[in-house]
C-alpha cells in the first residue's frame, strides 16, 4: 500500500537508475532478491541501497512483500501485453504465418528476460511467489503460458498430422523453452543471441526448419508492427 504526500526527505542524492524513487526502490530490491535471496533482504537493506530512510521506503510500500508483487508484475506485463495483441491479430491460414506469430512471442518474451537489468525470473522459484497475495501475478503467468499453447495449436492445425506416439503441445515446449533462458542466464549461459536460438527451436520442434528464414522476417515484422522497441541483433528496434 502506499500513502499521499511527498514522504521523508533521502539521505543523499539519487544513486539509481529511475524517474521516480519508487523505481529507484524497485531496482535495489531486484538487484539484492536475485543476488542474495528474498529471506535474506530485509526493507532497512533496500532503503540503504537507495539512500534513503527506511521510514521514506514504507511510504512506497508498506511490506517487503508489496515490493515482491510489484516486481514479479513486471516480469509478465510487457511479454503478456504482446502475446495478446498477437494472439487478437487476424487468424493466419498458413503453418509459416502461425508459427512467424508463436516466434514473435518467444523472441519478445525471452528477450525481455534477457535483457533485463535484472534476472527477475528466477524470483519465480520462491516459495513466497506461490501465496494467495500474488494470485494477481500468477493469474497473468497462466494467462501468457495459455496464450503459448493457443499460439502452438494454430500451428499445429495448419500442419499435416503428425505419426508415432503423442508429444508435448507445441505451444507449451515453445513456453518451457522461453522460461529456460532465467537458468541460462543465471549461469551466464546467456548472449545477445539466446532469445532468438530459443524462438528459432520452437519453429525447428514445429517440423518447419526449412521455412526458418520466412517464419523470422514475418516474426521481426511482427514486433515491429505491434511497437516492439527492442534490440539485437535479430530484433527490429
Amino acid at each position: 500500500m502506499t500513502s499521499a504526500g511527498p514522504g521523508r526527505p533521502r539521505k543523499q542524492q539519487p544513486v539509481r537508475p529511475g524517474a521516480t524513487a519508487r523505481d529507484e526502490i524497485l531496482d535495489a530490491a531486484a538487484e539484492l532478491f536475485t543476488g542474495q535471496g528474498f529471506a535474506n533482504t530485509s526493507t532497512r537493506a533496500i532503503a540503504d541501497a537507495v539512500g534513503m530512510r527506511q521510514s521514506s521506503l514504507y511510504h512506497h510500500f508498506g511490506t517487503k512483500d508489496d515490493i515482491l508483487g510489484e516486481l514479479l508484475k513486471g516480469t509478465v506485463a510487457g511479454g503478456l501485453d504482446f502475446a495478446r495483441a498477437v494472439f487478437s491479430a487476424s487468424r493466419p491460414d498458413r503453418a509459416v504465418t502461425a508459427a512467424a506469430a508463436l516466434h514473435a512471442v518467444a523472441l519478445y518474451d525471452g528477450s525481455l528476460l534477457c535483457r533485463a537489468r535484472w534476472n527477475l525470473g528466477v524470483l519465480y522459484h520462491l516459495p513466497e511467489a506461490r501465496a494467495e497475495r500474488f494470485e494477481t501475478f500468477m493469474a497473468d503467468r497462466r494467462e501468457l503460458r495459455q496464450l503459448y499453447r493457443n499460439l502452438g495449436q494454430r500451428v499445429e492445425e495448419l500442419l499435416p498430422p503428425a505419426g508415432g506416439p503423442g508429444s508435448a503441445p507445441l505451444g507449451e515446449l515453445a513456453f518451457r523453452l522461453v522460461e529456460s533462458l532465467i537458468n541460462l542466464r543465471a549461469d551466464g549461459l546467456v548472449d545477445d543471441h539466446s532469445a532468438s536460438q530459443t524462438a528459432d527451436a520452437a519453429v525447428v520442434l514445429a517440423g518447419l526448419p526449412a521455412e526458418l528464414a520466412e517464419v523470422r522476417s514475418l516474426s521481426r515484422s511482427l514486433i515491429s508492427g505491434h511497437g516492439g522497441e527492442l534490440s539485437g541483433p535479430d530484433v527490429v528496434r
